[in-house]
């Protein structure tokens, strides 16, 4: 009998893995390097990158920075500036790998559409019907900080996979929440928010989250969240494969992000640019702090954050993002159907950022309304973007057909204004 189960449980994740991402009728082209003229970008605009990224880490703003740009299915510019590890004299180079935290949210979304596709579940379904833990949530109404206790009254309405995907569901982010309330509720319950290299996964972590107060009631308003860590553990009991393990088959091997991971093998480990910050005007290794900026490389391994756990390449994320450019496809693989990227990029929130707010949210991503358009310097309407807790961007414009990524790693205080420039000077590089 339990030969007889496991047969089925790996027939089941096999079926899976075949089906969740097919050859397309249509076959894009592979990212290459091709010239900026050869896109209609002037080259002579497009080195005012390289004047800002030298500058920066001449100015001792920034240790060092990768940065990256696509248009029109080709990379014009992928180039390595300053150090990868001041204190080892380690100098950036183009390919090196960078912990992109919370840019892991619009991976985990891509599976979890992936498998909505599949008819795996709606998205208004509550979580509780695959996690049952979330059954009988509670919204927070009064804490005690003597004593952290709290009060809670019953939820109106059950978190649904749409509430999560779109930071609508009220759960918080513990140790950097907004709510100095919830900081301390999620340390007492021992909440892991991140990045760890002690031995826990997101099944027993989630199953705690699944106990605390919601910050307001779902659907109610936004609140960036552990959301997509939940997403992860629902991928697993979905697909009947670890998390890593789908990311690894339905969308890294069919992009060829042959640089992505949780936890990097040996042989790549030298490759992780160090989290670097400055101290008496010199940049030196970020020390452990509630993480240990070496969770990549060392410790149990087993936590598969779903919302800020993977480590990544320029060029490898984007692979990711010139798919949604392609309308879910690369390279002959379609991983999502067109339809489900225009829901993906959707207004989710309705009007809880307001009638002319400049940016609304999808299920994985800000997307830059037309009021943020003619505010000039951030791409054209439908253009969507995020970023990293470790200071990482990105942005993909769908009507000017270009991806922009420029990845740095620092923590504390820095000078860098590298974020928005970048944008502005990819945009005015345009000459077609």
């Amino acid at each position: 009998m339990k030969k007889l189960i496991l047969a089925t449980i790996i027939l089941f994740a096999g079926l899976t893995a075949v089906n969740a991402q097919t050859k397309s009728v249509r076959k894009s082209p592979a990212l290459e390097e091709a010239s900026p003229e050869s896109v209609g970008v002037s080259p002579e605009r497009l080195a005012l990158i390289d004047q800002m990224c030298e500058e920066a880490v001449r100015e001792e703003n920034l240790p060092g920075v990768v940065s990256l740009v696509v248009r029109n299915g080709k990379i014009i510019h992928w180039k390595a500036f300053g150090m990868a590890e001041n204190e080892k004299g380690r100098k950036m180079k183009r390919d090196d790998i960078f912990r992109i935290a919370s840019q892991t949210k619009a991976i985990t979304a891509t599976a979890v559409m992936m498998l909505w596709e599949m008819g795996k579940f709606r998205l208004d379904d509550p979580i509780s019907k695959y996690i049952p833990e979330f059954k009988n949530q509670q919204v927070l109404k009064s804490f005690q900080y003597s004593d952290t206790t709290w009060r809670s009254e019953p939820v109106k309405s059950e978190i649904t996979i749409r509430n999560l995907l779109s930071h609508t569901s009220g759960i918080g982010y513990g140790v950097i929440d907004g709510d100095e309330r919830f900081k301390l509720i999620y340390k007492k319950a021992g909440i892991t928010d991140a990045f760890t290299t002690e031995k826990i996964t997101i099944a027993g972590n989630v199953k705690k989250l699944a106990k605390l107060p919601l910050h307001h009631h779902p659907g109610e308003n936004f609140t960036y969240s552990e959301g997509l860590d939940v997403l992860g553990y629902l991928i697993e009991i979905v697909s009947g494969m670890p998390f890593d393990r789908f990311l690894k088959s339905h969308i890294f091997d069919p992009l060829g992000m042959n640089d992505t991971y949780f936890y990097l093998p040996e042989e790549k480990a030298s490759r992780l640019v160090a989290v670097q910050y400055k101290e008496s005007g010199k940049w030196k290794k970020y020390p452990a702090t509630f993480y240990d900026t070496d969770y990549p490389v060392r410790g149990a391994k087993t936590f598969f954050a779903g919302g800020a756990g993977l480590s990544s390449t320029a060029r490898d994320y984007a692979l990711f993002l010139q798919m949604y450019l392609n309308g879910g496809e690369y390279n002959g693989v379609r991983l999502l159907s067109r339809t489900t990227v225009d829901l993906v990029l959707a207004n989710q929130i309705g009007k809880i950022w307001g009638d002319a707010t400049e940016k609304n949210f999808g299920l994985a991503f800000s997307v830059l309304t037309e009021t943020g358009q003619n505010k000039g310097g951030q791409g054209s309407t439908g253009t969507f973007e995020w970023g990293g807790y470790f200071n990482t961007q990105y942005f993909a414009d769908p009507k000017e057909k270009i991806v922009g990524i420029i990845m740095k790693q620092t923590q504390g205080s820095v000078r860098d204004e590298t974020g928005w420039k970048f944008k502005q000077l990819v945009f005015q590089s345009i000459d077609d």
